[in-house]
């Protein structure tokens, strides 16, 4: 978006102050071009904890603050009521978390509200932010592999194990029906979309792994691309790979060309082998970031600013992200029938 810009500081609200809002608040605090101005909680200590001014009713934080910019840090079920607050109350910008919206119907719903009332929704999908993708997405942009041929990822977190799976982070995955799919690896379809443009079709195979959780906690999605790609979602919550910090990356890549082969390894770090070669080149050293994902929330949060300043074009504007939730009921649908779906006419 780069028509209309704003000035520096864009104000910001945050609405929701759970387990993951911890990432935005900080990211928020040390933001060029941006000053986070108030909180919003229906436990307004928890709202207060972040050193804000605090509310417990976001009409009212909305009327008071006047925000530039609202920053919906929270759970599918909220996004609609919230967004249409917001709408009704003047904000023309939000970044909103991801699932977005309880299902595609609702998603397209409220982005048509949203475009008619002029304004614009980034989903807070951060994936895609983080660097070892940014340094893979440079490496194919260069052609450093030649032909792309295959794209492999392993989702490998070991957090799905036992009765208390979740319960000490987010115990609301227990009741998910849909889950990893769903909340999980839409990451990599975003992220997949990024890196080599839109599937043509989709493959599914899921299946529920730990009882005591309501969905799904492992399978298989195999995406075909343009030009032969395929790309392979192989997802376990269950089972761990080589890292100190399981959810650093959540797992390991291949991306194999005919010139070479990158891997992301659980550190981070990004290497290339190229073809017929024993050893590596280090396109990425090892991340050293303490907080989340590479300092992925920061990244795109630092996008929607740079954005909204009228620096370049906004990446996953709802609009936009409706092909990810198209793609994850295409995914759903696939393994309920055991069959291949075409997404490039889909019949929903």
């Amino acid at each position: 978006m780069t028509s209309g810009a704003q000035t520096a500081p864009i104000k910001v609200a945050c609405v929701g102050a759970g387990y993951f809002s911890r990432f935005h608040y900080e990211s928020w605090a040390r933001m060029d071009g941006a000053i986070p101005v108030a909180s919003c909680n229906r436990d307004i200590t928890r709202a207060a904890a972040t050193g804000l001014p605090a509310y417990n009713d976001l009409a009212t934080m909305l009327k008071e603050v006047k925000p530039d910019l609202l920053d919906i840090i929270l759970p599918p079920v909220a996004h609609g009521e919230t967004i249409r607050t917001a709408l009704a109350h003047g904000v023309t910008h939000m970044i909103c978390q991801k699932p977005f919206c309880t299902d595609l119907d609702e998603a397209r719903q409220i982005t048509a509200e949203a475009e008619a009332a002029g304004a614009v929704i980034v989903v807070h999908e951060n994936f895609r932010f983080q660097p070892w993708y940014r340094t893979i997405k440079t490496a194919l942009t260069e052609g450093l592999l030649g032909t792309l041929q295959q794209v492999t990822f392993r989702l490998r977190p070991g957090d799905g194990q036992g009765p208390a799976a979740y319960l000490d982070r987010q115990p609301y995955f227990q009741q998910m029906e849909r889950f990893l799919i769903h909340e999980t690896a839409v990451h990599w379809v975003d992220t997949f979309r990024y890196l080599l443009g839109n599937p043509t079709q989709v493959y599914a195979d899921l299946r529920q792994i730990n009882p005591v959780i309501k969905g799904e906690d492992a399978g298989f999605v195999l995406f075909d691309h343009a030009n032969g790609v395929r790309a392979l979602f192989d997802g376990n919550r269950h089972l761990d790979h080589a890292a100190d910090n399981l959810r650093r990356t959540m797992g390991e890549a291949w991306f194999e060309g005919t010139e070479g082969t990158l891997t992301l390894h659980g550190d981070g770090s990004v290497q290339l082998r190229r073809f017929g070669a024993q050893t590596t080149d280090n396109l990425l050293p090892a991340d050293t970031w303490e907080g989340f994902g590479g300092d992925c929330v920061h990244a795109l949060q630092s996008h929607v600013i740079s954005g909204l300043l009228g620096t370049g074009p906004l990446e996953n504007t709802a609009r936009d992200y409706l092909t990810v939730i198209e793609i994850e009921q295409a995914i759903y649908v696939s393994s309920e029938m055991g069959q291949r779906i075409s997404l490039e006419q889909p019949a929903w």
